[in-house]
């Protein structure tokens, strides 16, 4: 596919005009067995159906739109959540201005863009950074071309998961070594506890908070619920998809997930066939997406007996 055809197949499904190799199918596993309203709207195209449902907030699906492209896979944007402030947030800038920390831990790239603002705002103070993976990291890429002594990418766990972080967080002396955590509402503890048990110091922060999007306009989840694949970025995202589904009677299509933390919250509230990559990342997501859609088209050939 030309990158002309690449594009329109990007921009035929999206709700914004965002826009930004296949590995083996071992490196995938597979399980098998409202306060806040907003009106979602998008233009639906006659053609051609769309494969996979992209849900991230609205403005983050372009990459992953236009990856999907490259293999002609047409796509439909349907925000599940969105991102509101956390209690916390308006207290970062100044734990930042008024205390030093031996790490900054962040776990998304959320978490990253609220950081980044406090940080801006408090003067940008020296900092040294863990992040949990490449998508994180790249939050802060512009920045640390013109931030480099200041603000610094230091450490990255070998897998992309906040437990394996909080294992991995390096500390070389006997001391008490001191993380500020900035993090979302409904992030779980096992960042903090990890590295309590291991001897840090722990401030948390809830600098936001994650909610779902309400009132999708009914020609759209109709689509959305026909379509063979939804793409899910987080856990939020996996409750806010079943919310929807259970209102809406029997689903049994595929889910592929970013990464394993994901797929664990979309196996523990029912799905079926949940698909994910052995580490989280864009490539790895992309892959499992096509693995979905393999096995979905294989099962069409098998019921139409096409063999």
């Amino acid at each position: 596919m030309d990158a002309e055809m690449a594009t329109r197949f990007a921009m035929a499904y999206s709700l914004s005009s965002s826009s930004s190799s296949s590995a083996s199918s071992a490196s995938f596993r597979r399980f098998t067995p409202g306060s806040y309203m907003r009106k979602v709207r998008a233009s639906v195209s006659a053609s051609p159906r769309p494969k996979v449902v992209v849900t991230r907030e609205q403005g983050k699906n372009g990459k992953l739109i236009s990856a999907l492209a490259v293999h002609g896979v047409p796509c439909l944007e349907v925000p599940l959540v969105e991102h509101t402030k956390g209690p916390d947030m308006e207290r970062l800038s100044t734990v930042l201005s008024d205390n030093s920390f031996d790490w900054v831990v962040i776990t998304s790239p959320e978490a990253g863009s609220v950081f980044l603002e406090a940080w801006k705002a408090a003067g940008t103070p020296k900092v040294r950074l863990g992040v949990v993976g490449a998508g994180t990291a790249s939050v802060f890429e512009r920045i640390l071309q013109s931030h480099q002594r200041s603000l610094q990418i230091a450490f990255s766990p070998s897998k992309a998961t906040g437990k394996v972080l909080a294992s991995e967080l390096p500390k070389h002396e006997n001391r008490k070594y001191t993380v500020l955590y900035p993090a979302s509402v409904k992030a779980g503890n096992e960042i903090e506890e990890g590295l309590s048990v291991r001897g840090f110091e722990v401030t948390r922060l809830n600098t936001y908070s994650t909610v779902p999007v309400n009132n999708i306009e009914q020609a759209i989840l109709t689509q959305a619920l026909s379509a063979p694949v939804v793409a899910v970025a987080s856990p939020s995202a996996v409750r806010a998809w079943v919310n929807l589904i259970s209102e809406s009677g029997k689903w049994n299509h595929s889910v592929a997930c970013i990464g394993e933390t994901t797929a664990l919250a979309a196996k523990r509230l029912g799905l079926g066939n949940v698909y994910y990559p052995a580490s989280p990342g864009l490539e790895g997501w992309l892959e499992s997406i096509l693995e979905a859609l393999r096995v979905h088209e294989e099962q069409v050939k098998v019921s139409a007996g096409v063999f």
